[in-house]
């Protein structure tokens, strides 16, 4: 069954959980040079993911444009990146787990903010986007966006390299005043946009926003849309305690997370600070809520 197929089927998909601070944690530092560099341990995490109950994982791409790269005077190359990161997700996924192609943030401010202009990023994105297309994904996630301009011109790439689906997951800020992005869009503005843009699920990810507070974004989405909502809280809101930074722990985070299922989200997964054992949880709760078994692909 093709991804598209798979999404459309209206049931639940678990996504993974966090790759930077899981890589971190693994003793591997540099998330996207990992590909590169530790890509074993790349592959590890996404395998453990798919173990814990996901059905889908994302790929290590988050970011990598080659305007993020040149940016942000990173040594890696665009392409070799890409791939790599692709590739230690398909090898972990098998024949039967789905991948995911990540676009993140360029990190650019759009005018009059700053100096980026929309066409900049719509190449940008559609570079990543065919790179990621021609190395395998079954679909594209874009995630963690501020700027809902900078969103639309990511959907717009990608739709016009391939008819592969397309999620669209903004980060929010605050769920005051309907929900609002660090650039002011509100929960109700981004899914009706990113809908007209032709994104095929739209959703919210990461943010300043406990796995609570995302469901009454997800609650917001859901009734602007009539696509999937997608949510992939972080484990809480990171502590920093004797020098080390702790997370929500598994239980709690998947017992607030399951409320952004009830709000109406039909893919959920985590993000940072989350870990195959948030995701298991996590799976096993939606599993019994469903009265269902955990489905495969």
């Amino acid at each position: 069954m093709d991804f598209r197929s798979f999404l459309n089927r209206n049931k639940v998909i678990i996504l993974d959980g966090a790759m930077g601070t899981e890589l971190e944690r693994r003793g591997a530092l540099g998330r996207c040079n990992s590909n590169l560099t530790n890509p074993e341990i790349v592959e590890e995490i996404h395998r453990d993911y798919f173990n814990a109950g996901s059905n889908a994982v994302i790929a290590n791409t988050f970011s990598m444009t080659r305007l993020y790269i040149e940016t942000h005077n990173l040594k890696i190359d665009v392409e070799e990146v890409n791939r790599s990161g692709v590739k230690s997700a398909k090898d972990a996924a098998g024949e039967e787990g789905y991948v995911l192609g990540d676009i993140g943030s360029t990190a650019q401010m759009l005018e009059p903010y700053g100096t980026c202009k929309e066409e900049d990023l719509y190449n940008t994105f559609k570079e990543q986007a065919s790179i990621l297309s021609e190395a395998g994904v079954d679909g594209f996630i874009i995630e963690t966006i501020f700027d809902l301009r900078e969103a639309l011109s990511a959907v717009r790439a990608c739709r016009d390299v391939s008819g592969i689906p397309v999620i669209a997951s903004m980060s929010f800020q605050t769920v005051k005043n309907g929900g609002r992005t660090m650039m002011g869009n509100s929960a109700e503005e981004c899914a009706i946009r990113l809908t007209e843009g032709g994104a095929d699920a739209v959703g919210t990810n990461c943010g300043n926003l406990a796995p609570k507070e995302m469901a009454e974004i997800v609650s917001i989405m859901k009734e602007s849309t009539t696509l999937p909502i997608a949510a992939q809280p972080n484990a809480g809101k990171p502590k920093l305690e004797g020098g080390k930074v702790f997370y929500m722990k598994p239980k709690l985070y998947a017992t607030e997370t399951l409320e952004c299922y009830k709000a109406g989200a039909s893919i959920i997964g985590g993000c940072c600070g989350t870990t195959p054992e948030h995701i298991r949880i996590l799976s096993d709760l939606i599993a019994k809520e469903t009265g269902k078994k955990k489905e495969k692909n």
